[in-house]
């Protein structure tokens, strides 16, 4: 009987933790989302810049994207890109009312968000809107979006 226990408490262990482990960067950006809500520290990558590419397959400049973030992927070990895909399945169009994108409140794509080594947000993109309902560009960041151009360009 003791024996059994022992086998059942060893594999509800090995269930718990193999439930739990931490992501491993893939060969691929991995696309998470689809819609739907997100914790987003389920995707960082230990040890690994991680960026996370908020998008759309009906947004056109996120599209431009696809081929430069599936380079910097692959092409550099301490960077993964992880792909937010803010549409539901059977949405047509930009999903701006999914929950994902009301949870991180996007009004604009491609949106990134920059999470460091230690699992930190380091930068995010931001959109500000003034009091006449306008972006306020002095108050608004692309500061993730710069540190990913400068990755790709810098690749070139």
């Amino acid at each position: 009987m003791k024996r059994l226990l022992l086998l059942l408490c060893s594999a509800l262990s090995l269930l718990t933790s193999v439930g739990s482990a931490a992501p491993a960067k893939g060969p691929e950006p991995l696309v998470i989302a689809h819609g739907e809500s997100v914790n987003l520290a389920d995707y960082v990558v230990p040890g690994k810049t991680t960026v996370f590419d908020f998008t759309s397959k009906y947004c056109g400049p996120c599209q431009a994207y696809n081929q430069p973030l599936h380079d910097l992927h692959a092409q550099r070990t301490d960077v993964a890109v992880v792909k937010v895909d803010i549409n539901r399945t059977g949405v047509t169009g930009i999903d701006w009312e999914s929950p994902v994108a009301r949870q991180f409140e996007l009004h604009s794509i491609p949106h990134f968000k920059v999470y460091g080594p230690d699992g930190k947000l380091r930068a995010a993109d931001k959109i500000v809107f003034g009091p006449d309902g306008r972006p306020d560009r002095a108050a608004s960041s692309s500061a993730a979006r710069q540190i990913v151009e400068g990755w790709i360009n810098s690749g070139k």
